[in-house]
């Protein structure tokens, strides 16, 4: 056979072989210590396991929001057709069941009082208490505003303005019958809820004594029915006894404009102590020292009130009516007295801007918030997720 034998020979590609198709077992490493675990658990212990991952699957469903809210609807379904049927009962239980087991999700700080060291242990009583038959007693308004004043006495004892068991937060519930909400008297503000309000009359008599056999301090509700019945713009009421609200009381210089606080507040009012509250004379000599349009009024010796013709402007103003004054009382403490003092020139505050940005389009979808609803909206975020806006009360 010569060179040029194989010159016209054609040699066929080797045959292909099909591709491998990989298995479970090959993923398998025998030698893993963790498969070796696993192979040698036995099967009680592994059923166990199994249960363990099923409970963190429900629970995350529990726990989320679009669980509670159709939660909620079903109850109010339910509430619609009769006060007490068996399925009303079971759902009733699963949120009395989430309302307890569920941490908070926004622990507060254990130096804010009672009600703080409970919500950081996971233990504090809803705001919202208004189950069952309770739930149908009060109409829509009256049901939000419960909630609202019961939010603001959990967050006067957050921020450390409670004085054991006085003073006084009211809310006007309308202006046809003159019916208001205060506190049972003896509650601490830790243990306010909705239901536990007392409705009252401008003379003190109890309407509706809510769900505590307490009665109320007519002494203190004075103050409040004097600033109701001459202020008919007026919807919420807060009085407290702070202690460098106290302070600036007592000092002849007043509030001093040095803080953009102060100078929020607007004109401040005063009012000389002429002892307990009580005779009538007094009551008409506040309503001119209060004036038509003042939000603030300062009691000589004797405490802070701020008004607000929604519950959250009433938050707004006591809130920097109390930082204004802790501001005040630390500054004369270190500078030596008020002639060491930069006073601000009030014509030059300007307030924060409260419309919302306007998209490129030139609309907005976000919501207009009035004076204080923001801020107590993000508070009510701290007590557990009652926020008016995101919750169904």
């Amino acid at each position: 056979m010569n060179g040029d034998s194989g010159a016209g020979v054609v040699t066929a590609p080797p045959p292909t072989t099909a591709p491998h198709k990989e298995r479970y077992f090959d993923r398998v490493d025998e030698s893993n210590p963790e498969y070796q675990r696993e192979r040698n658990m036995a099967p009680d212990l592994r059923q166990d396991f199994n249960m363990m991952e099923q409970k963190k699957r429900v629970s995350m469903i529990l726990q989320s929001p679009a669980f509670c809210e159709e939660l909620e609807t079903m109850i109010q379904d339910q509430l619609k057709k009769g006060k007490t049927p068996t399925s009303l009962l079971a759902l009733q239980q699963i949120a009395d069941f989430m309302s307890t087991s569920m941490p908070s999700m926004y622990p507060a700080a254990p130096q804010g009082g009672m009600a703080a060291l409970n919500m950081s242990l996971g233990m504090v009583t809803p705001v919202n208490d208004l189950r069952g038959s309770d739930s149908i007693s009060y109409d829509k308004g009256e049901k939000m505003l419960r909630c609202k004043l019961a939010a603001f006495y959990r967050l006067t004892d957050l921020f450390g303005w409670s004085q054991l068991i006085y003073n006084h937060l009211t809310v006007r519930l309308n202006t046809d019958e003159e019916r208001f909400l205060i506190v049972p008297f003896g509650l601490l503000y830790s243990e306010v809820t909705a239901s536990s309000l007392v409705r009252m009359n401008l003379q003190g008599e109890i309407v509706d004594r809510g769900s505590t056999n307490l009665g109320v301090n007519k002494a203190g509700f004075v103050l409040h029915s004097a600033i109701y019945s001459s202020r008919p713009d007026v919807k919420c009421i807060v009085h407290v006894h702070t202690a460098a609200g106290a302070a600036v009381s007592a000092m002849k210089c007043g509030l001093l404009p040095i803080s953009p606080e102060a100078l929020s507040l607007g004109e401040v009012s005063y009012h000389d102590y002429q002892g307990i509250l009580l005779d009538q004379e007094e009551c008409a000599l506040i309503q001119r020292n209060l004036g038509p349009t003042n939000k603030v009024l300062i009691l000589r010796n004797h405490g802070l009130v701020a008004i607000g013709e929604t519950v959250e402007e009433a938050f707004y103003y006591i809130h920097n009516l109390v930082t204004a004054c802790e501001i005040q009382v630390r500054t004369l403490a270190s500078a030596g007295g008020p002639d060491n003092l930069v006073m601000l020139d009030p014509s030059k505050y300007k307030s924060r801007p409260r419309v919302p940005e306007v998209d490129g389009d030139g609309s907005s979808t976000q919501p207009k918030w009035q004076i204080g609803e923001q801020e107590f909206e993000a508070f009510m975020r701290i007590l557990g997720g009652s926020s008016p806006r995101h919750t169904r009360l």
